[in-house]
């Protein structure tokens, strides 16, 4: 399997590695492509670019052990290519293919949310734990004082 981003895509392009001229115009719809996942906040934070075929899809690192993510990295660039390279030309497939990008994009951004949480993601989601627990416990107490002193809640005032 052929490790270069350029060589791939253009493999998936139906282009063969030897053919040289519409390189540049394929390295700029793979550009266009890790630049969004950049803005997803997928890859590293000071983005990713290549500029011709040396690039391979391991200086694209995600997380040690993140393989999966990096075959949806691999998939979705080259369809995201090909759709700016190559668009169909019947509304159907490229339904079809605006759909599979769609949802490309929607699992590496969960895959961004979920799996690779940044540390002040982490910190704050901490933070916003606790204070959850925090309003949930002075609520409790509020709702068991106003019982003690009868003023009742919610069944009294004849909504329950």
């Amino acid at each position: 399997m052929e490790n270069s981003i350029l060589i791939s895509t253009k493999k998936v392009l139906g282009l063969d590695a030897s053919y040289t001229v519409f390189d540049q115009d394929v390295i700029m719809h793979i550009n266009a492509a890790f630049s969004i996942l950049n803005q997803l906040g997928v890859g590293p934070v000071e983005g990713f670019m290549i500029e011709d075929d040396v690039a391979v899809w391991d200086d694209f690192i995600l997380v040690e052990g993140s393989e999966p993510s990096k075959s949806l990295v691999k998939t979705y660039v080259q369809l995201k290519s090909r759709m700016l390279f190559d668009p169909p030309t019947t509304s159907f497939l490229l339904e079809a293919m605006t759909n599979q990008i769609k949802e490309y994009e929607w699992r590496l951004n969960v895959f961004r949310e979920y799996a690779l949480p940044p540390e002040e993601e982490i910190d704050e989601l901490e933070r916003d734990r606790k204070g959850f627990h925090r309003a949930l416990r002075r609520s409790r107490h509020a709702l068991g004082r106003a019982t003690i002193e009868g003023r009742g809640g919610y069944w009294e005032e004849g909504v329950g």
